[in-house]
């Protein structure tokens, strides 16, 4: 039996850019667009409506902003996974709807191969991270010639072993399961087990939320 496409919404203020994801979308044929929206307002809409797997979310757009939408979204009944998709490289943006429930934040000018792999990723449990975005905000954390202040971290990092250390400083950087896998020559069935462990002993929901806690509390390398 052939599995139903992964089933997607794209919510841009931009008519151009909409038709461009769509068509990089369409073109996967494990992926569908089910809606469009040029408003936040229209994105929580069309997701009560279609209830897509997954949402490429806009950020600055009229109406209502995509992390208030997310935020919306991911309140109601049906939780798709979200995917921030901006033209901002921005600490604040990434960070803000990160902790809304995001899933992702890619930056508008990532291949349409990249585009991709990351709904797949994401659809698959995953969490996604514009390269550029995890540099500089590891950078504006340990600026290079800084001394490096005690970590409020360092009590909750004394619980994990040292493999769970491993796989929360890859979790940080955003390998996914089987890049982890591969760096550590582990089976991906074991990565999971320490990658929920890691959640757990975090208290925190995703893999999202790692990075975040890891930014917060001067743990990102």
């Amino acid at each position: 039996m052939t599995e139903a496409p992964v089933t997607v919404l794209i919510a841009d203020d931009q008519d151009l850019v909409r038709t461009g994801f769509a068509l990089v979308v369409d073109s996967a044929p494990d992926l569908r667009v089910v809606a469009t929206a040029a408003t936040g307002t229209e994105a929580v809409a069309l997701a009560a409506r279609h209830r897509p797997d997954v949402v490429l979310m806009d950020i600055r757009m009229p109406q209502t902003d995509g992390i208030t939408a997310t935020r919306a979204i991911l309140a109601a009944a049906h939780r798709p996974k979200i995917i921030a998709l901006t033209t901002y490289d921005s600490d604040d943006y990434a960070t803000r709807i990160l902790s809304a429930g995001a899933r992702g934040y890619l930056l508008k000018d990532t291949t349409a191969e990249g585009l991709v792999a990351a709904i797949r990723t994401v659809h698959r449990g995953g969490s996604v991270i514009a390269p550029s975005t995890t540099r500089r905000l590891v950078s504006a954390h340990h600026p290079a010639g800084a001394r490096t202040a005690p970590s409020p971290a360092a009590p909750t990092l004394a619980t994990f072993t040292a493999r769970e250390r491993d796989v929360f400083e890859l979790i940080v950087v955003g390998a996914s399961n089987a890049e982890i896998a591969a760096r550590l020559h582990l089976a991906e069935v074991t990565v999971k087990t320490h990658v929920g462990r890691v959640l757990a002993k975090l208290g925190v929901r995703d893999r999202v939320n790692v990075v975040i806690w890891a930014y917060r509390n001067g743990a990102a390398r």
